[in-house]
């Protein structure tokens, strides 16, 4: 029986590429928000601060944008366009006040359907 070979690669470069790897594959398309860091840490069984590593890196790479108090990181592009060589295109100051508002928007109807769930929950029995 043939064993596996071992990944010698850091936990946060193994999850940048399976991160990478779903959004070339369309699982997180463009301005859609990856998972949570707790979320994506339960996964893949690591640190938060192993999870944020892999972010930076797709950052980096401008995969993905974060911004602080945001709950995940939104795709921007997808490796092929990179790969490409094409560049990102150009934002302008108009999409990106609207490109912040939906993710805030989006932000309140997760914490909507989260609160809808919850009374759901608590009046089944009623």
């Amino acid at each position: 029986m043939a064993k596996r070979p071992v990944d010698r690669r850091k936990p946060y470069v193994r999850i940048a590429d399976d991160l990478r790897r779903d959004i070339a594959s369309g699982v997180y398309p463009v301005g859609e928000t990856l998972p949570p860091g707790a979320k994506l840490a339960e996964k893949y069984r690591v640190s938060g601060m192993t999870v944020s590593n892999a972010i930076a890196v797709l950052r980096d790479e401008g995969l993905v944008t974060t911004r602080q108090g945001a709950r995940g990181a939104t795709v921007i592009a997808t490796p092929d366009a990179q790969q490409a060589g094409e560049a990102p295109p150009e934002r302008s100051e108009e999409f990106q006040l609207l490109f912040t508002q939906l993710q805030e928007i989006r932000g309140q109807l997760g914490r909507l359907g989260a609160r809808l769930d919850d009374l759901d929950e608590r009046t089944r029995d009623l």
